[in-house]
């Protein structure tokens, strides 16, 4: 018996490997959560602390710990984002200061450490520093945000590139689709849900900086590679992008080296920027806006390339090349004819 090919049998056998790396990609890292090298601090008298960090220390690997000379100087830490909390070693018993507008998880995971920590029937006094909003107090509407902002940003770069956009053209489309999505999330989130407790237009800045460096990513990817940049700039920002960013944790809570690849994408770097506008007053935004400044920097050239490549003809990326008119004479057949 003569062998058929059936190319849809052969699309089901790379499909189904296909979908198992999607779930694994978005699974997996929330399945080993569990702190490494997670920024704490400690502070009281040096003796005190001493032997705190040692225990923290013993942990494996598990706390980064630094200490502070008083309780002030541990919660301008926590404030500016040098750390995500500390312990506080006081006359009257210990004490954990938390930050839950940073981490949730983390706050939580700092409250239980704290009482193993402390002694024979101390209870610790439970202090947060920057409290999430009290619409919000999981987080779990600030970590839902996150995977819709990353798809408006493939959706815009996608729909440019399926436009036919090219050059200064797609940039300017990119550039007024990334205000749009800023203005509607920042009217989701903070008008509308109050989740946010910052400046207005500081996060609806965030959100468009993200939208725009996730968009000029796809944008970009299909100016050079042609359509299949899409799916390459969709990977980056939804399905390595989204489970990378631990946005819902923290980025030291995935296991390595998940949780930093996530920050150096535009998604994980987009969560942080938006975090410190919304809770800590700006506080350590440089680092993700100059990361999100990179891949909008890097995206819009290559679209302007990509633009420049093809002679401003117009035709979407991988499509072929222009087929020059030829003009015909008078009494001349018609090529094809």
């Amino acid at each position: 018996m003569r062998k058929t090919n059936d190319p849809s049998s052969s699309g089901c056998r790379t499909e189904g490997p296909r979908r198992a790396l999607a779930v694994m990609a978005f699974v997996w890292p929330n399945a080993r959560l569990q702190p490494r090298e997670l920024p704490v601090g400690v502070a009281g008298p040096p003796n005190a602390t001493a032997q705190l960090a040692q225990r923290l220390g013993e942990r494996g690997g598990a706390f980064d710990v630094t200490t502070y000379a008083t309780e002030d100087a541990a919660r301008t830490a926590i404030e500016e984002r040098d750390v995500y909390g500390a312990f506080v070693v006081t006359p009257e018993g210990p004490k954990v200061l938390t930050a839950s507008a940073a981490s949730p998880v983390v706050a939580q995971l700092l409250t239980a450490a704290a009482a193993e920590n402390a002694p024979s029937g101390a209870k610790p006094v439970v202090d947060d520093v920057v409290a999430a909003p009290e619409e919000d107090p999981r987080g779990s509407a600030f970590g839902s945000s996150v995977l819709p902002l990353a798809l408006a940003g493939v959706i815009a770069g996608a729909g440019v590139t399926l436009l036919g956009l090219r050059g200064s053209r797609a940039v300017v489309a990119l550039a007024g689709a990334a205000c749009g999505i800023g203005l509607v999330g920042a009217a989701i989130t903070d008008s509308w849900l109050g989740v946010l407790g910052g400046t207005w237009w500081a996060e609806a800045g965030a959100f468009a900086l993200t939208a725009l460096a996730g968009s000029a990513v796809v944008a970009g990817c299909a100016a050079v590679l042609g359509t299949a940049g899409i799916g390459l700039g969709a990977v980056l920002n939804v399905f390595l992008g989204n489970p990378f960013s631990g946005v819902t944790s923290a980025p030291e809570m995935l296991p390595e080296p998940v949780g930093m690849l996530g920050q150096w994408l535009p998604v994980g770097s987009g969560g942080q920027l938006l975090r410190s506008v919304a809770f800590f007053d700006g506080n350590a935004a440089s680092g993700p806006a100059l990361t999100l400044g990179a891949w909008t920097l890097a995206g819009l050239c290559l679209v302007l390339l990509g633009g420049r490549q093809r002679g401003g003809t117009g035709v979407p990326a991988g499509s072929g090349e222009a087929v020059e008119a030829q003009p015909v004479m008078p009494g001349q057949p018609a090529a094809g004819r």
